[in-house]
């Protein structure tokens, strides 16, 4: 499965601890993240990912392509609620393409514990099967 990691600044530490406790489910799956979060998580963890830019830059944009293009399974998105980000329009967006796709997006570490729970015991197989047939 491709699996997006994205996290806001007041999030990242947040998305160390996940990818940290989860690294042993992670490790079989193919990761993407946007930049400083990519890097974080690598130093954190040596996990394997492949880096998109920063956020405001257009990471979210390069995830969204892949979503647009059938190629991302999940996202997990530790969104900062309690913070302006200048880059709105893009994380709108890019939560809107996950609703017009049906690709599971956590956007909290209680919907990320659910959804990396869900990948352990194989409930998102479905992904394959639906991006088999598209691709």
């Amino acid at each position: 499965m491709k699996i997006a990691l994205i996290a806001h600044d007041k999030k990242k530490d947040d998305m160390v601890r996940f990818t940290e406790a989860y690294q042993y489910s992670l490790e079989k799956h193919e990761l993407f993240a946007t930049g400083t979060t990519g890097l974080r998580i690598s130093e954190n963890t040596g996990l394997e990912i492949h880096r998109f830019q920063s956020g405001p830059l257009g990471g979210d944009q390069q995830i969204g392509a892949m979503v647009a293009d059938n190629s991302m399974d999940m996202i997990i998105f530790f969104r900062d609620p309690l913070t302006a980000q200048p880059h709105e329009p893009d994380i709108s967006a890019l939560m809107r393409l996950c609703d017009v796709y049906s690709i599971p997006l956590a956007t909290n570490m209680g919907s990320a514990e659910i959804l990396i729970h869900a990948l352990e015991r194989g409930d998102l197989k479905w992904r394959e099967i639906i991006r088999d047939k598209k691709g």
